[in-house]
């Protein structure tokens, strides 16, 4: 696939968690003249805001059935274990098991995905399955499930309309819903120590292997391309952001609409497939010395994208829970993360029960330095504390992460530091056998917007390297555990916070 000349929007993150939400979102011309009207109004007013979707479906589809539910309406658990060893791997079952006519059209025409299907079966199912048919009744059933969408999955429930890929690996999806509006998926690759595209950042636990004896083995296949590292999905929740964090592109969107919970794993369907289809070298490596690129296997998902996920609670917990199946997306509760900016002290109540890791978007612990950045906050630092509290104490999982992006002369001093570690002590203290990380994330221009003197057009500024560091110093002194962040993409305008473009920009990609 040729290199798109476009300009490039990711999402950079941790291998567990993100604070900021991204715009990617080309609406129906019913909504244009709304979403300009947005652009006149304060964070706090556009926070206020939440436009009018078009008429929404709330059918389900497949994705988001468990296998027995799934089973009852395909008439058979072993129909239903074949179908989901296709969603599990990004394949459409409708494409591969359907009549050779019907194959998928690919909207990019060196995709040839479906034409082989033999192969395609020994590469997804498992070997007792490769010559289970799943026949035409079975087929029928699932078109009907999916009528609302145009009886598939795949180019039905949502459409991947574009690929952009930065020279570290990270490679954003552009994915048109069926109502028109799109959101984008950030797959970010952790590579292995010793890999060519380790050089110096963040990596998995991973080793590469350099033997080849077994080469020609599928477990052997299987285990190298497994030695390449992980890889981190970075999902979306809604189309747009009510909460209006000043330092963030989508929070100069307001809220257009919630996802399904169907269209939040349709990211994670697509990613799995972009991550499976690079082993055959269709994926532009973002380097013109390189050919191609092969991501390693998805192993993270991090509900960090465009949108706030308590906002959307039903709908991310009902994903999560597929995801976390071991018969369906086959992820562990440690592997799933999901990041709040914690608009009321229940927010964080509302995943207690999900197999999940907490993440909460703190930016600042003192009330008036927070209210500044995260304009729609109604609550005390300290209530919303509590509401963490009150959640840790009644999970298994008590790892969470705080998150601070860091913004010169705004709250990367060493008095915001010390307020932040006395902040989290308390809840390390208050939480027996609590695990908490501070995630540190230099901010990255998003350009305009309200800036260090609280101006509107003015710009907030990334703090110097040495400032970020001695951050971090001050927190590891009193014995709080930091992070500092690595920027992912930014060549590309493509860094935390940077993932805003234009409706006429995109709909120029996506024509």
């Amino acid at each position: 696939m040729r290199r798109s000349p476009a300009p490039l929007f990711f999402l950079a993150t941790l291998g567990h968690a993100s604070c900021f939400r991204f715009q990617g979102t080309a609406v129906s011309r019913r909504h244009r003249a709304s979403l300009q009207l947005l652009g006149g109004l304060d964070a706090a007013e556009r926070g206020a805001i939440t436009i009018d979707p078009p008429e929404q479906t709330t059918q389900t589809t497949a994705l988001s059935m468990t296998i027995e539910r799934l089973e009852q309406v395909l008439g058979g658990w072993g129909r239903a274990r074949l179908a989901w060893d296709c969603y599990s791997n990004g394949v459409d079952p409708h494409f591969l098991f359907g009549p050779s006519g019907d194959d998928l059209a690919s909207p990019f025409s060196s995709w040839n995905e479906y034409a082989d299907k033999s192969s395609l079966k020994q590469s997804v199912l498992p070997t007792p399955r490769v010559t289970q048919p799943l026949g035409n009744g079975a087929l029928s059933l699932l078109s009907e499930l999916h009528s609302h969408c145009g009886g598939t999955i795949e180019n039905g429930l949502a459409t991947l309309v574009h690929i952009s890929t930065a020279s570290d690996g990270t490679t954003k999806l552009l994915l048109r819903l069926v109502d028109g509006f799109e959101v984008e998926t950030v797959l970010i690759p952790f590579w292995a120590s010793g890999h060519p595209k380790n050089e110096g950042g963040e990596s998995s636990d991973e080793t590469p292997r350099n033997d080849d004896s077994d080469k020609n083995t599928s477990l052997g296949r299987a285990t190298r391309y497994a030695s390449l590292g992980r890889t981190t999905v970075c999902i979306s929740s809604q189309v747009g952001c009510k909460q209006g964090c000043t330092f963030c592109a989508t929070g100069r969107m307001g809220k257009l609409r919630s996802l399904t919970s169907d269209e939040i794993l349709v990211q994670l369907f697509y990613a799995k497939k972009i991550v499976r289809l690079s082993r055959d070298g269709i994926l532009d490596s973002g380097n013109p010395d390189e050919d191609s690129l092969v991501l390693p296997p998805v192993t993270n998902i991090v509900f960090m994208g465009m949108g706030e996920p308590a906002d959307n609670a039903k709908s991310v917990r009902n994903a999560i829970e597929i995801m976390t199946r071991r018969e369906l997306f086959q992820l562990g509760s440690n592997r799933v993360t999901v990041s709040t900016v914690a608009p009321t002290p229940e927010a964080f109540m509302e995943f207690c029960e999900s197999k999940c890791v907490l993440a909460w978007s703190v930016h600042a612990v003192r009330d008036d330095l927070r209210k500044k950045l995260v304009p729609t906050t109604k609550y005390t630092m300290e209530e919303l504390r509590q509401g963490l509290i009150d959640t840790l104490q009644k999970r298994n999982l008590r790892t969470v992460m705080i998150e601070v992006a860091l913004i010169a002369d705004v709250n990367d001093s060493l008095r915001e530091a010390d307020e932040l570690a006395d902040f989290v002590k308390y809840i390390t203290m208050e939480v027996p056998g609590s695990k908490l990380i501070c995630n540190l994330i230099p901010y990255n221009d998003i350009g305009g917007g309200t800036g260090n003197d609280g101006n509107a057009g003015s710009r907030y500024h990334k703090p110097s390297i040495e400032r970020v560091l001695s951050f971090q110093r001050r927190l590891q002194e009193v014995g709080v555990y930091s992070h500092v962040r690595g920027t992912r993409g930014d060549e590309e305008s493509a860094a935390c916070g940077q993932l805003a473009t234009s409706r006429k920009k995109k709909m120029e990609l996506v024509g």
